[in-house]
């Protein structure tokens, strides 16, 4: 519910623009992995309910995730990520609001696949941080598909990896996003 709210607003506040061309989806994909070479199993979670706007004319993008949303192989993994790393009852979501900053590169006429630069604020875990990241833009019809694949420190947004089992889990977690937007 808190999803297709947020979507609703972002909508609602890009249409303001009076050419504004939306593309949306919640059910855009990011998984994660911060395994380790020592680590006994995969510390790997995947996030199928990802809200996500853009706007094709100002490159605005904006990104929402309910951190509960993240399902593990383990039932504990994801109880000791919602309970102990993430804290996602006081935290329970991450957003990121960027721009595509070289749009204008980007023929949405044309069926292709687009290189893509973009920068933004990405929160988690109560912090923000300015990130820069590359991805690609897939234009396929009335649809784009957008990818990325990056890194996050853990430390940058106050995640505590216990001593106990700092050699598990890595303090950098691969990042990799796939959402298929149409158009609204």
């Amino acid at each position: 519910m808190k999803s297709l709210l947020f979507s609703l607003l972002i909508v609602l506040g890009m249409s303001l623009h009076s050419d504004a061309q939306i593309f949306m989806t919640r059910t855009g994909k990011i998984n994660f992995d911060a395994t380790t070479k020592t680590s006994p199993e995969k510390i790997a979670a995947k996030n199928n309910e990802v809200a996500c706007v853009v706007d094709t004319k100002t490159g605005d993008l904006r990104f929402q995730v309910l951190i509960k949303s993240f399902k593990f192989e383990s039932e504990l993994m994801e109880e000791h990520f919602n309970e102990n790393y993430m804290e996602s009852d006081k935290f329970p979501k991450a957003e990121f609001k960027g721009t595509v900053s070289n749009l204008n590169e980007v023929n949405l006429g044309k069926d292709g696949s687009y290189n893509t630069r973009v920068s933004g604020k990405l929160t988690m875990h109560g912090v923000t941080n300015d990130i820069s990241v590359t991805g690609t833009i897939v234009v396929k019809g009335n649809t784009i598909l957008l990818k990325s694949k990056f890194q996050v420190k853990l430390a940058d947004y106050k995640i505590e990896v216990p001593s106990l089992v700092a050699d598990k889990i890595n303090k950098v977690a691969d990042i990799s996003l796939d959402s298929d937007l149409t158009k609204k």
